[in-house]
């Protein structure tokens, strides 16, 4: 991405699209009980009250009645639904791990198969986006957590601990394409998490090559562990070699959720937060989805940037578009265009 001289001029930036995941499948109930929803209304509740705290995209998970993540397709589509008759304006994004928390103690924390994860594809209704990962990739959750961090929840059990230690995240070039496939024939837009530039650069050769023809939605998860982490070095890097033509948040763990925040606003990207990245708020004190959000309203005022509306995070997002070919995907992202055959010099020079 390129910074004019007036980038940083909240006049010359796009609205602020605050994304909220506030389900927390990793957290068991008694973590944070004021703020885990179980019944199928209270969490069609969260998502109405995160949407008028100001957040317009919800990150959805979903939590069976005894408190642990829902690993079936058909308690998604229930709550969608809700969410859809509730905040018919608000952008769903399914979370493409469906759950991976671990389905009793001593469990691996796992994502789901390749072919239950092709079949959020079919959900009924469908939501906007579906996220969607690349690269197959440790995903050490544990590695920068602070004792502070984890006080008082599950994970201070050994066993809770080192299952997602050692989760990864399977996502290899074939499920990838099959799953790019899917998701754009049900109409339904893949938002890419990213944890690095090489996935970044995949992500680039899919387009390249035809296999995936859209706007391009991505999120920078710093996570560590296999992941970049939240360092200001290794985000602006991302940041740099993120097209023009893309639309960017930043997604980070714990109480680095409100710097990394505070310089996506600032910087005319956008935001993402709730219980799924983060509990805290001053130190040792817990913070819900809500607050977070509201935080997030306080800080983009303070700044002068506005925060979108539904249908201004709508536009933004460019839901419901697609392009006709590998060509203009190019060329609306703002990437060079593919190499002719016989045409030599530098991509700025081919264009």
């Amino acid at each position: 991405m390129n910074f004019l001289d007036d980038s940083l001029l909240p006049e010359n930036q796009e609205k602020l699209v605050i994304t909220v995941a506030p389900y927390g499948p990793e957290w068991e109930p008694a973590d944070f009980p004021e703020d885990i929803a179980l019944t199928m209304d209270e969490q069609v509740q969260k998502a109405v009250d995160c949407y008028n705290a100001g957040a317009t995209v919800l990150h959805l998970h979903v939590r069976e009645l005894d408190g642990t993540g829902s690993k079936h397709l058909s308690k998604f589509n229930e709550l969608i639904a809700g969410v859809r008759a509730a905040v018919p304006e608000m952008i769903i994004q399914v979370g493409g791990s469906i759950s991976f928390a671990p389905e009793g103690e001593g469990a691996a924390a796992k994502w789901l198969s390749d072919d239950t994860r092709h079949m959020l594809a079919e959900l009924d209704p469908k939501p906007d986006q579906v996220t969607i990962a690349i690269n197959t990739n440790q995903m050490n959750v544990m590695e920068i957590l602070t004792e502070d961090d984890i006080a008082g929840t599950s994970f201070q059990r050994a066993a809770v601990a080192n299952a997602y230690r050692e989760m990864t995240v399977p996502a290899g070039p074939g499920w990838v394409e099959e799953h790019l496939r899917r998701l754009q024939a049900a109409g339904i837009q893949p938002h890419f998490q990213l944890a690095t530039v090489a996935q970044l650069e995949t992500v680039e050769r899919l387009i390249r090559k035809g296999v995936y023809t859209g706007p391009l939605n991505l999120t920078w998860v710093a996570l560590g562990g296999g992941f970049d982490g939240p360092n200001p070095y290794n985000m602006m890097e991302f940041v740099r070699r993120v097209p023009d033509g893309a639309c960017l948040t930043l997604e980070t763990l714990m109480r680095s959720v409100l710097p990394v925040n505070t310089m996506a606003i600032a910087m005319g990207l956008h935001a993402r937060c709730g219980i799924e990245d983060n509990l805290w708020g001053k130190k040792g004190e817990k913070m819900s989805s809500v607050q977070q959000i509201e935080q997030l309203v306080r800080v983009a005022r303070e700044l002068g940037r506005e925060v979108a509306t539904a249908q201004e995070a709508r536009a933004i997002y460019r839901i419901g578009q697609t392009y006709r070919s590998a060509d203009e995907t190019l060329a609306r992202l703002g990437y060079p265009p593919n190499r002719k055959a016989g045409v030599r010099g530098t991509p700025l020079a081919m264009a």
